[in-house]
């Protein structure tokens, strides 16, 4: 039996592969739902990576996988320094959330070293570019075995 994983995105994640690609890299959101998704198969997650510019969307994911998934992988982008509202919707998740980052949030502006995601967050991910989707799949895993 498969287990759901949510992975949610923030704002211009969307840009993937456009958007700053010194800092982000050239993959796109679409590479990277590929790769979560055949990574998932192979570790018996069923992956649902979703993007959004919009808050209140992101809200009503977290919401919506309160019933349909055994945890939140999200990585949301500028929101991490603001969404108090996001916080308080992953405080309603009972399993566990791991927050990703491509680039090093610490090694650049300090706005950007604050975030109300680890504040609920069991694990963050930061500096490993796309390859931390996968980091944190490898660890949602391991937590599913437990």
């Amino acid at each position: 039996m498969t287990k759901r994983v949510s992975i949610l995105n923030g704002p211009n994640l969307n840009l993937l592969g456009q958007r700053q690609p010194e800092i982000y890299g050239y993959e796109t959101l679409d590479d990277i739902a590929a790769r979560c998704a055949a990574l998932g198969q192979e570790l018996g997650l069923d992956t649902l990576l979703r993007q959004s510019n919009y808050e209140g969307q992101i809200i009503d994911w977290i919401h919506e996988a309160r019933q349909s998934s055994f945890g939140i992988i999200i990585n949301p982008g500028a929101f991490t320094h603001t969404s108090v509202a996001i916080l308080d919707a992953l405080n309603t998740f009972d399993g566990p959330v791991l927050e990703v980052h491509i680039s090093n949030v610490h090694k650049r502006e300090a706005f950007r070293h604050h975030s109300y995601v680890s504040l609920r967050a069991d694990g963050v991910i930061a500096g490993f570019g796309t390859q931390g989707y996968e980091l944190a799949l490898r660890r949602m895993a391991t937590l599913v075995e437990k």
